[in-house]
């Protein structure tokens, strides 16, 4: 099975890594010629092009950083795709983008697949993301041997978009998690519990989240906030969501004073620093 990998930066390269240690056939593009280099040294085949990627491969993977990125390289090579092929996107982008390419992928004749991920470039390494699928049954069926390799779970959301929509909903979850979760902490530590013991007892609980379980152990009490994940990353998908709910006519009031934090109050947090420093807004306050 040959496959071509699209954006080989941090969730990219894991995915590289991981299906090349499998023994498939894989060719990758990056602008980026530190990025090729790295990938040629994993063992993978680098194309000068994104378009002279996209001849020949049965499944090609996107991992781009948003929406317009996925629309500009798919307007590239969507006319070197072969009949057939898949891709596969595993951007985080937008539910209309994924309809559209879906639609492209029809007239075309491939089938274009939504699958955006989630565990950072931790799980990318790993094989151990979790991969949200929607589109064509049969396509999401002939993924299975690569799925597999790079992923510990996989969900089937729905028709095409449904993907990308479920993973700006998860992403919402996760930046208003780490705000209730640092107020929570301060709060107890002011009444003198340790988050230690805050945090055991929230997880056993009906309060705990993947904040509560994973990212405040790994990244925040440990002062690491090493991710891999970006600030800037999140404020990006704080807006996808409020975009998504004004597309669809839905109100977000509870989400609204959250997403003012992360797009507005917590200037002083640059967009290169881990997203889990957003714990560190209002702090001392």
């Amino acid at each position: 099975m040959k496959i071509g990998i699209i954006g080989c930066g941090n969730m990219g390269g894991g995915m590289v890594g991981q299906l090349v240690a499998a023994g498939m056939d894989v060719s990758c593009y990056d602008p980026d010629a530190d990025i090729q280099a790295r990938m040629r040294t994993l063992g993978a085949s680098v194309a000068e092009t994104a378009k002279a990627l996209a001849s020949g491969q049965g499944i090609i993977i996107l991992s781009l950083p948003k929406a317009q990125v996925v629309e500009a390289v798919m307007a590239e090579i969507a006319p070197y795709i072969e009949a057939d092929a898949i891709v596969l996107d595993t951007s985080t982008s937008t539910p209309t983008t994924s309809q559209a390419m879906a639609k492209l992928g029809q007239t075309n004749g491939f089938d274009f697949i939504d699958g955006p991920v989630s565990g950072g470039p931790a799980a990318a390494n790993a094989g151990t993301m979790t991969m949200l699928l929607a589109g064509n049954h049969a396509a999401i069926d002939r993924l299975a041997p690569v799925t597999q390799i790079l992923t510990a779970k996989t969900v089937v959301v729905g028709a095409s978009g449904a993907g990308h929509a479920a993973k700006i909903a998860n992403n919402m979850l996760c930046a208003a998690n780490l705000v209730l979760v640092a107020e929570a902490v301060r709060m107890c530590e002011a009444a003198g519990v340790k988050p230690e013991g805050l945090l055991e007892g929230v997880n056993a609980g009906s309060g705990r989240s993947g904040v509560s379980v994973v990212n405040f152990p790994k990244w925040v009490l440990n002062g690491a906030f090493d991710s891999g994940f970006t600030m800037g990353l999140m404020r990006k998908d704080v807006g996808l969501a409020l975009e998504l709910a004004e597309q669809t006519g839905v109100d977000l009031n509870g989400f609204a004073g959250i997403a003012d934090l992360w797009l507005s109050k917590s200037g002083d947090i640059p967009d290169t620093a881990d997203f889990n420093e957003i714990t560190k807004y209002g702090a001392g306050k």
